[in-house]
């Protein structure tokens, strides 16, 4: 059988659009260039490649995944690397031994379209499985000199709804409220908007006891589909 790289170039080629390609690169502002791939076309394609797909062991689903993600010359590609790490086939591999592999794509990508794929959902489901070792790694994230990290501790329960545990999320956020960097203040204000969809008054409340701390980027996020009095 051909090679899941090998596999995954050729769909993406067969349905690229070059004359799309620069102005993807352009506006994701990335050093990797693009095939040319829409959302919905990838999805077709992730969809078709990864039909037959099926893993003994988590080491062998992370090994394909890191193929894809190191092995990638188009950024397409790590976006099916990513679309990699959330099929069925995997789910029973959403564990903290899966952490070491979302870091290295958090560290290694290190821009928002890889990092809130992954913060969003993936970090949410080894939170949820195994909970205690997850809330110390996300605390020791929170406080780590890689951006990326600390912006995927703070989203890491982007969409948690009323399971949240806010002693978590508030404990991330506390690290980065003095930071000057806009991907860490837009992270705060996002995840408190998100929350603001299950609890408005409690999101209400943490923006007026931070009053001072919180940046102006993160309170107008925070409190944007909020009824202020």
């Amino acid at each position: 059988m051909t090679a899941l790289p090998d596999r995954v170039r050729s769909a993406l080629m067969a349905i690229a659009d070059p004359a799309r390609a620069p102005a993807m690169q352009a506006y994701m502002k990335s050093a990797m260039p693009y095939l040319g791939v829409s959302a919905v076309p990838l999805q077709a394609a992730c969809k078709a490649v990864f039909a037959d797909l099926s893993y003994a062991a988590s080491a062998d689903w992370q090994a394909d995944v890191l193929r894809l993600w190191r092995g990638a010359a188009f950024r397409e590609e790590r976006y099916v690397a990513i679309a990699l790490t959330g099929i069925r086939a995997a789910r029973p591999f959403q564990r903290i031994d899966a952490l070491i592999l979302y870091e290295e794509m958090i560290v290694s990508g290190a821009w928002w379209d890889y990092v809130d794929n992954i913060a969003g959902q993936r970090l949410l489901l080894l939170l949820q499985n195994e909970p205690t070792p997850m809330k110390r790694a996300m605390l020791d994230w929170s406080t780590d000199a890689d951006m990326w990290k600390r912006r995927s501790a703070i989203l890491c329960q982007l969409s948690a709804k009323a399971a949240t545990d806010l002693d978590l999320l508030y404990a991330c956020i506390a690290p980065s409220l003095g930071s000057k960097e806009f991907f860490l203040r837009k992270a705060i204000g996002w995840a408190l908007r998100q929350y603001a969809r299950t609890d408005a008054e409690e999101v209400r409340r943490y923006v007026a006891e931070h009053e001072t701390d919180l940046s102006p980027l993160s309170k107008r996020e925070a409190l944007k589909h909020v009824k202020l009095d």
